[in-house]
């Protein structure tokens, strides 16, 4: 049976909410995800596919996505 955390990093991004000043409205139209906004943290959570996209696209913008 597989790690819950590590299917969890496979279906979510945790960042401080300033990392995605003015991109989190283009996430919503580019990407089939969720934004919760959590004690000044955004989870952005989708399937595993969805979130390795935005995941690349965040990097090509400029965001640390560890």
């Amino acid at each position: 049976m597989p790690d819950p955390s590590s299917l969890r990093d496979s279906t979510q991004i945790v960042l401080p909410c300033h990392a995605l000043d003015g991109l989190c409205d283009r996430l919503h139209e580019e990407f089939t995800v969720t934004v919760v906004e959590t004690d000044g943290y955004y989870r952005i959570i989708g399937s595993p596919v969805e979130i390795k996209a935005a995941s690349n696209y965040l990097a090509r913008n400029g965001v640390a996505v560890a």
